[in-house]
């Protein structure tokens, strides 16, 4: 296997150090626009487990042309091209890794547009659409495009998987349910504001209209932030907030499970929303770029690009930031027994960790953990497959399997966990 990785930020830079400790790939190429992320990834892999014998090469790429990502991937003969960078290049990388004639892996889908007549009601272009209306292509040309396998979506997937396989003989809801304690200071010691992932992507997920499945009903969408539930996170967390949010989970998971409905909330807490809805109320959310004056005269930006700029970047606050995040599925319904049955089905990243072992903050690991473990299945021809598919659609069981088996037995030692919470 010989991986093109796009991307060196914090979640690809996170990639490149969790791969450095396996031994699956032949190569991988760390591409990023600017070619100094990339050799700062590999320096860092050097220091820490020697040359690797030079199975990590450094390139520059441009993720917006997907003639230069096709190009790079044939330049370094690439079987796999790994996106890590934000969802609006998912249509370049995605056409560039299908005409070099690779398989390809992202994290985050392409991305949906609103209904423009009643879009807290009904769904317009759906998160993933033009990568599904493309999977023709993709079985014809013999290749795999594996969607959503980070960590939400990704790892719930595999969650979800497991649950329908395992735990239930059938399901009412598949509730994806990600929440975290997390608190990042500055030098002086002062509680921030520091989203710890992408604000770019934030603010697509949160700001879009919330998209829900029922089975009698189909997808629709409502309000963003809406029906509130406290859920209590395990492993110290506790209670949080959780809201309606965008997310790809609900539009992959009634694809291959059967459940009668799938949602998505996130624990956003009282502070990121209102700071949400200030942007939008403010147009800050924009992409569309905006002319504005400069000392060196007019220059277009995107409102939204500024607001990334300003807000510290999610993958150096790892030293000021303390907690833990959790990513999870609930699920419902009736037991293998008969019996009402309700779990949890989750994962626990702890930022001091994280942090001493590979200089990662843990919501930007997490993430990173699952396509990296993914990669191994398909490696190892575990997870075979062609056409467009989601984590759903691969056998749950090795994955968790490979995850949370101990490191000196070949695994990646990653507990997960699961509590059986009983229905009322």
């Amino acid at each position: 296997m010989r991986i093109l990785l796009v991307g060196a930020g914090g979640v690809g830079d996170a990639i490149a150090k969790i791969a450095a400790r396996r031994d699956f790939f032949e190569l991988m190429v760390v591409s990023d626009y600017d070619l100094s992320r990339a050799e700062r990834t590999i320096a860092w892999i050097v220091a820490k487990h020697g040359e690797q014998g030079g199975r990590f090469v450094a390139a520059r790429i441009d993720a917006s042309d997907p003639d230069n990502v096709a190009a790079v991937a044939r330049e370094h003969a690439a079987t796999h091209v790994m996106n890590a960078v934000e969802p609006k290049f998912v249509p370049t990388i995605f056409a560039g890794a299908l005409a070099a004639g690779a398989d390809y892996l992202d994290m985050a889908m392409s991305l949906s547009e609103p209904h423009p007549e009643n879009p807290y009601s009904e769904t317009g272009v759906k998160l993933g659409d033009d990568q599904f209306e493309q999977a023709p292509d993709w079985e014809k040309a013999g290749r795999l495009a594996l969607v959503g396998m980070g960590v939400e979506p990704g790892l719930s997937d595999v969650f979800a998987r497991y649950a329908i396989d395992e735990l239930f003989s059938s399901v009412d809801e598949l509730g994806t349910r990600d929440g975290a304690n997390l608190v990042v200071h500055d030098e002086a010691g002062n509680e921030i504001f520091a989203p710890s992932f992408s604000i770019w992507t934030t603010i697509e997920e949160c700001l879009n209209p919330p998209v829900i499945w029922e089975k009698d009903a189909g997808w629709y969408t409502t309000e963003p932030f809406s029906e509130p539930e406290t859920f209590v996170f395990p492993e110290g967390i506790g209670a949080v907030e959780c809201v309606n949010v965008e997310h790809e989970e609900v539009l992959l998971m009634p694809r291959w499970l059967d459940a009668k409905r799938v949602t998505f909330k996130y624990g956003l807490g009282d502070e990121f929303i209102g700071v949400l809805k200030t942007l939008h109320m403010l147009h800050l959310d924009s992409v569309a770029p905006l002319r504005v004056r400069s000392a060196n005269g007019p220059v277009e930006v995107a409102p939204r690009d500024v607001v990334a700029a300003a807000l510290p970047d999610p993958a150096t606050i790892g030293p000021r930031m303390t907690g833990k995040t959790c990513a999870g599925v609930w699920v419902t319904g009736t037991g293998k027994d008969g019996a009402p049955r309700e779990v949890y089905l989750y994962h626990v990243s702890d930022n001091e960790w994280t942090m001493a072992e590979y200089e990662s903050q843990c919501v930007v690991w997490q993430t990173a953990l699952n396509p990296v473990i993914a990669l191994e299945l398909l490696a190892s021809g575990v997870w075979t497959g062609t056409g467009v598919l989601g984590p759903e659609a691969f056998p749950a069981g090795p994955f968790l399997e490979l995850m949370a088996k101990p490191v000196e037995q070949g695994g990646y030692g990653q507990r997960w966990g699961l509590e059986d919470r009983l229905a009322s």
